[in-house]
């Protein structure tokens, strides 16, 4: 048994009911704030939701057989005397299975030039006119030739920059240069790309269309917002960015794909003059006919050392934030406009029905052994963030080059062994006692860049206090029991379907734009 009680409604910290432990099989608990309910979690990712009565009969000893609650404490595999090992063990096997296979997120940083200048950039962008930070072709072959020997049978190539478009011939290439490398490496392989969609045209985009290449944007909100944030000049980014997300899903529309599952994916970099437009961010998404948005917090890379006193904030306004925005998202879906958040949407799959296997939110976490980063330069790193402190001075991320290195020595290197303990949560102190253990994950270079360590402090991380903050959201949410709720939260757990954009090995046909 763990957890911590602070002071609530029939119990105090140092009043806890006494535990008898011959009753009881492996569990965590937590007081579940603004409720009256004590949530318990076991090994496997199973939970239960209980009254301080029904807690103290549980962890007394004193549960009644054959009621109600022993019947719910039974299905949740909580009591001894029905615990069923084999459960638990598939349970917690399929929750863990991603273990069996290499790297299947491969992010190859074609260029660090950006013709958007964002205040809180984390890619630590260059002008227009660095040209020395384009990646070559050469580069990018041998980038490739690593990446098909991955040992996951599941390969996705993402283009990032800086902006990717600027550098398009090797974006180009790359395309070409995998799906003809894929005939003998028979990976099921995808594409995507993730760019501010300013220097996209016609024929462009005709081309990322044929090749099944998956498109995902950035909208920090309203116009005037996001023009505030990401500056281009000579116009509005976010007329831009609007005017191609919509020519985009028309496009998959006039594919005959589902538009409903297959659109532009955006998402947006919460800052401080983000938090009081909770409702304005979510009605531009809306608006958008963009069926998801990702309510990020900022990160402590890039441009934050010299920008963060002008768009940090407490956590616990981010909280206050989040909650606005997801309470007016579940309105909106009432009133059947279909839009969901992607931290509920990671948490609830987790909660109530498996992992979806999302890399920074997972344990062990995905640097390493489930991404790799490639830089423009070709030095290889552990995974986006640990580029993103490469380019920023810090090379503890490095773990090889395209030109030297091979696949055994990268995916062996120490420093993916290190990152792959100290982002194990059963071995992270307050990780292993906590309540969200089986649904949570950490990120090692965040917490180097905050703390100087890979292990971090998780009682003054802000990364903590987010995933904490939502997992609490959320329970508080189920522990309501409102059927329109729940019905909502069951829905933004469907995984959406990634058919369309996958190639290579028994993948299905391609369709063809019209």
């Amino acid at each position: 048994m763990t957890g911590v009680a602070t002071q609530t409604a029939g119990f105090t910290l140092g009043q806890l009911p006494a535990l008898d432990t011959k009753s009881q099989a492996f569990f965590r608990f937590r007081f579940l704030p603004n409720t009256k309910k004590v949530l318990l979690t076991n090994l496997e990712g199973n939970y239960a939701l209980l009254s301080h009565d029904e807690f103290a009969r549980f962890a007394q000893g004193t549960v009644e057989p054959g009621s109600p609650l022993e019947r719910r404490l039974s299905d949740g595999n909580f009591l001894k005397a029905t615990f069923n090992a084999a459960k638990a063990s598939d349970r917690w096997h399929a929750r863990k299975s991603f273990l069996d296979y290499g790297p299947n997120l491969h992010i190859l940083v074609v260029t660090l030039r950006c013709n958007e200048t964002c205040v809180y950039c984390h890619a630590s962008r260059a002008n227009m006119d660095a040209v020395h930070t384009d990646m070559s072709k050469q580069t990018a072959e041998k980038a490739v030739d690593l990446i098909l020997q991955s040992t996951n049978p599941n390969v996705t190539i993402e283009f990032q920059g800086g902006e990717p478009m600027v550098n398009f011939p090797v974006v180009k290439h790359v395309i070409e240069y995998a799906q003809e490398k894929n005939k003998t490496a028979q990976k099921r392989l995808e594409f995507t790309m993730v760019s501010n969609l300013s220097l996209f045209d016609d024929e462009k985009l005709a081309f990322l269309l044929k090749n099944k290449v998956q498109i995902c944007t950035s909208i920090d909100g309203p116009a005037h917002l996001h023009d505030s944030q990401r500056k281009m000049p000579g116009g509005s980014a976010h007329a831009t960015a609007a005017h191609w997300i919509k020519t985009i899903n028309e496009a998959y529309g006039k594919m005959g794909l589902d538009t409903t599952l297959y659109h532009v994916e955006a998402l947006l970099t919460t800052t401080r003059d983000t938090l009081p437009l909770w409702k304005e961010v979510v009605d531009t998404y809306a608006e958008l006919g963009c069926k998801a948005l990702f309510l990020r917090p900022v990160d402590p890379f890039g441009w934050m050392d010299k920008t963060g006193k002008r768009v940090e904030y407490p956590r616990s306004e981010y909280m206050e934030f989040y909650r606005n925005a997801v309470d007016y998202m579940l309105e909106l879906n009432r009133k059947g406009t279909q839009i969901l958040e992607r931290f509920a949407s990671i948490f609830l799959t987790k909660i109530l029905v498996d992992d979806p296997n999302f890399l920074d939110i997972r344990s062990p976490a995905g640097p390493g052994i489930g991404q790799l980063g490639y830089n423009y330069d070709g030095k290889i790193v552990t995974c986006d963030e640990g580029r993103m402190l490469y380019e920023g001075g810090d090379p503890s991320f490095v773990i090889g080059d395209v030109h030297t290195s091979t696949y055994r020595q990268i995916v062996g290197h120490e420093t993916v062994r290190a990152m792959a303990i100290a982002s194990n949560l059963d071995g992270q102190p307050d990780c292993v006692n906590c309540t969200y253990n089986p649904y949570c994950g950490t990120q090692t270079t965040h917490h180097h860049k905050s703390f100087g360590s890979i292990f971090g402090r998780m009682r003054e991380s802000s990364l903590c206090a987010v995933h904490k903050g939502i997992q609490d959201y959320l329970f508080e949410r189920i522990s309501q029991d409102n059927p329109d709720v729940l019905d909502i939260f069951r829905k933004w757990t469907t995984v959406r379907p990634r058919d369309h954009f996958i190639q290579g090995a028994n993948s299905p046909e391609q369709a063809s734009p019209v």
